[in-house]
């Protein structure tokens, strides 16, 4: 079962970079991100979203691959299969674009915009939903960031460690 995490910076760019940091960790098998989302409250109090996965983009792939073999298949029948193929794959692109803006997966877009509206102006926030993660090495390289626990799904235990190692104390200050 995967793990929601949100926490609160106070500079609109520190989220980017714990996202960053993260994502690092996932290239060391530290942690295992089934979504991470962004957001950023600007001085005026706008809310902008930053999707760490591009639902179109993997729509339009895989709807160019099957719309292009099916496509092909179907050109087949009338003798001219490459035509088929630039058809179908045309076709399935733009299908799978469209199913890709539609869709939403992970984290709950209505849920991220209703919380990132709490947060202060010209602030940020980072939303994690982690599916595995190996605690004592992920704390250690987060000890010290200065965030605040916004919201979790973490058992007390594991979410006070989570406090203490983001809190201003933590870091030396």
């Amino acid at each position: 079962m995967s793990e929601l995490v949100v926490v609160g910076f106070d500079n609109p760019e520190e989220a980017d970079r714990v996202l960053v940091k993260l994502n690092s960790l996932q290239k060391e098998y530290l942690v295992d991100l089934e979504d991470a989302v962004v957001v950023v409250r600007d001085a005026s109090g706008k809310v902008h979203l930053k999707q760490s996965v591009n639902l179109t983009a993997i729509g339009v792939t895989s709807g160019l691959l099957s719309g292009g073999i099916w496509g092909g298949l179907v050109g087949l029948l009338f003798l001219n299969p490459l035509a088929g193929f630039a058809i179908g794959g045309a076709i399935g692109a733009g299908a799978g674009a469209l199913s890709g803006s539609l869709s939403d997966y992970g984290i709950d877009d209505t849920f991220i915009k209703s919380l990132g509206e709490t947060i202060p102006n010209n602030s940020s926030a980072l939303f994690v939903l982690i599916r595995k993660v190996q605690p004592e090495k992920v704390m250690a390289e987060l000890h010290g960031l200065q965030g605040r626990v916004i919201k979790t799904s973490l058992s007390p235990e594991q979410e006070e460690k989570l406090r203490q190692a983001l809190s201003p104390a933590a870091s030396g200050a």
